[in-house]
Formats: structure tokens, C-alpha cells, sequence
């Protein structure tokens, strides 16, 4: 029986099959993407793939980036990417998606609109029947709001955790912002949800990712399924 890790390897190998010699890619974040970024760069090293450039979602991913020599460049001088492999907290049936467990959000969601394909990469363990039913969503705040937006969510049902770092201390996005994340149960209506969020100046961004994902790539115990979606309505 594959281990999760190596169901994450699996997804990631088949995203980056799509990837060809010219394009501009985006890097998403996470422990799933760390396998695709590793994997172009081994490519281009062969020759396999040239004329590669990644913009990263993350400092995190960046490091890992520059440490197996992929090229980087940012959106002063590409403001369109071409294609996107990124990872996923929750994947509905309509390819909705819970994003941020890693913290990226923000740039993540940057990075997918300006997008032409965003492939998602899972194993079969995130997907799931309604968004949340699994994983709180996460919400990215400036400081100074805290906490009249944690009054906010929890206004109309929502339950909110500050996340901290391991000494207890509040962790603390790339931009330096804070990150609440909110159980509102399984979310019947993630639209409304994210438009109520999108109202609030507080609310730098959120993790509810719709209409974003073109493909999703999940991988599971002896096969690997490819899903996509035929019209992206690029809501949210």
C-alpha cells in the first residue's frame, strides 16, 4: 500500500507532464507542490524541459525553488502565467476548493487568476462531498482588524482559532498578516460565503478558491484520476 507521501509524488509527476519547454509556471506551496517544483527542475537538469520560468507563491517555495536551480522571475516582467501546479486542502465535486492550510493563500490565489490552467494536485483523501467538511477555512487578516473580523465570522456562525506557530505565538503570513481559521461546518453555499468575506476590509483574502481549478489530479491506491473542468467560471 503506497504511503500518503508517495500518493502526493504520484499527483505531482502527472501535473508536471503537462508542463512544456517555454512556458511560465506557477509554483504553488505545500508539501504536495514541493514534489512538482523538484520535478521540473530535474527535467530541466536532464534537458528533458528548457526555457522554464517559475513565479512562487511563497518564500518557502521559493527557497526550494532556487535550492534545485529552477529559474524564477516575477509578475514585473510576466503577468500571465501559463500553466499553475498547486495543492489543495478540500476538493468538491464542482472542483471548488479549500486552500491555506499552508499559509500562502494570499499569493496562491494571486498566482491562480492570473493563470490560463491551474492544475490542483491530491491525494483521495481531500476530496470531499462539501467544502469544510473536513478543514477549517482559512481567513487572512490585518492585525489591526482581528478582532472586530473574528466578531464578524462569528456573527453568522463561524468558529474561530487564531493559528500560532509551535511556541504559541501567532503565525504570520509572507505579507505579516494573521490567519484565522474558521469552522463554519460544511459549507452549503460557498458563493455567498465568499462574497460576504470579499465585503470585509479586514478580510485581506480568503481560502475559498472557485471556479479556479481547470484540472485536478488525484491520486489513489493503483490508479491516478484526471478531473477537470469543461467551462471554468472564474467566480470568487
Amino acid at each position: 500500500m503506497a504511503t500518503q507521501d508517495e500518493l502526493k509524488q504520484r499527483a505531482a509527476f502527472r501535473a508536471v507532464e503537462f508542463v512544456e519547454s517555454g512556458m511560465v509556471v506557477g509554483l504553488g506551496t505545500g508539501s504536495t507542490t514541493e514534489h512538482a517544483v523538484k520535478r521540473i527542475a530535474a527535467l530541466l537538469t536532464a534537458g528533458e524541459l528548457n526555457n522554464i520560468v517559475g513565479i512562487p507563491t511563497s518564500i518557502r517555495t521559493e527557497k526550494i525553488a532556487l535550492e534545485s536551480n529552477l529559474p524564477l522571475v516575477g509578475f514585473d516582467t510576466h503577468q500571465e502565467i501559463d500553466l499553475t501546479i498547486d495543492g489543495a486542502d478540500e476538493v468538491d465535486p464542482e472542483l471548488n476548493l479549500i486552500k491555506g492550510g499552508g499559509g500562502a493563500l494570499l499569493r496562491e490565489k494571486v498566482v491562480a487568476q492570473a493563470s490560463r490552467r491551474n492544475i490542483i494536485i491530491v491525494d483521495e483523501t481531500k476530496l470531499v462531498a462539501q467544502l469544510g467538511t473536513n478543514w477549517a477555512l482559512p481567513i487572512e487578516v490585518i492585525p489591526f482588524a482581528r478582532c472586530t473580523e473574528e466578531k464578524f465570522l462569528t456573527g453568522f456562525g463561524g468558529t474561530v482559532r487564531l493559528r500560532t506557530n509551535d511556541d504559541g505565538t501567532p503565525y504570520r503570513t509572507d505579507q505579516n498578516n494573521l490567519i484565522l481559521d474558521t469552522n463554519f461546518g460544511k459549507i452549503v453555499d460557498p458563493y455567498n460565503l465568499a462574497a460576504k468575506l470579499n465585503e470585509r476590509a479586514g478580510i485581506v483574502e480568503h481560502g475559498l478558491f472557485l471556479g479556479l481549478a481547470t484540472d485536478v489530479i488525484v491520486a489513489g491506491e493503483g490508479e491516478i484520476k484526471h478531473l477537470t473542468r469543461t467551462s471554468p467560471n472564474r467566480k470568487g
